[in-house]
């Protein structure tokens, strides 16, 4: 029977936590979704918005991507929850260290994929995940990166120089009315990376909320151009829904009122 797909429907795959060890002695706890019936075709690490805000691994996006790009565009998604931070996956050891060791948490998921033999291997940041992509994804097995609502804050020129110059696709998803930076002065910023695509996305904001179908056409036309986009939005088979009520308080709008830590 043919379903429409919502926002918690959890369409099929191979699905397994996976826990990750970091080059300083800490376990990351994570997961790795599978196309179900066939090898993927590309690798999609996300990596987190800010959790001192309510980032996780499984903030809203990063879970639909799980939910659903293993069964709709053959892409393998890793996602992991960083250094001190909690989802209903549990929580991983150590604690925040403001973009500073989370440099071992980021090589620990890239050597992880490359363990697994995962092809075609992307990162793919949100927010805070953006700076941890600039300043530590520039692993030789990475093929590119997505950045969604990039607020270029930790990282600084000279990342954004060495992405240059190494020639990799770099894609910027950048809201129209997104809170740290907008599509205009991204579009200077990225500037520096000559073979950047900076995309302006009407009517969006920081959080993707109301256009997470959007950011994961984006993300599916970078890693899998075969693919056919926009993505289905009904499914013709088993599906199951996901109980995503314990995620109502976690969410950066829900900590507007909570400082942010400046970055060094």
């Amino acid at each position: 029977m043919t379903e429409r797909i919502r926002g918690n429907s959890v369409l099929p795959a191979r699905r397994e936590p996976i826990t990750l060890e970091t080059a300083d002695g800490l376990q990351l706890v994570g997961e790795l979704a599978l196309p179900l019936d066939r090898p993927p075709v590309a690798t999609m690490i996300c990596l987190h918005p800010l959790p001192t805000h309510g980032g996780m691994m499984d903030s809203h996006l990063f879970r639909k991507a799980s939910y659903r790009l293993p069964a709709l565009a053959g892409i393998a998604v890793l996602r992991f929850n960083t250094r001190g931070t909690s989802s209903v996956q549990g929580t991983s050891e150590g604690s925040f260290d403001n973009g500073v060791g989370e440099r071992f948490d980021v090589a620990a998921a890239v050597e992880h994929a490359e363990f697994a033999d995962l092809p075609n291997i992307w990162l793919v940041g949100w927010s805070f995940g953006t700076d941890l992509t600039l300043m530590y994804g520039l692993e030789p097995s990475v093929q590119g990166i997505v950045l969604l609502s990039p607020p270029l804050r930790y990282s600084r020129p000279e990342h954004l120089t060495a992405w240059a110059e190494s020639g990799r696709p770099v894609t910027a998803l950048v809201p129209e009315h997104d809170d740290y930076l907008q599509p205009a002065e991204a579009r200077e910023r990225f500037a520096a990376i000559p073979q950047a695509e900076v995309v302006g996305v009407d009517g969006a904001k920081h959080l993707w909320v109301g256009d997470s179908e959007r950011a994961l056409d984006e993300i599916t036309r970078r890693l899998v151009p075969d693919v056919a986009v926009p993505l289905p939005n009904t499914w013709d088979g088993p599906m199951d829904r996901a109980d995503s009520s314990a995620y109502a308080d976690r969410t950066v709008a829900a900590f507007k009122d909570v400082p942010v830590q400046p970055a060094d």
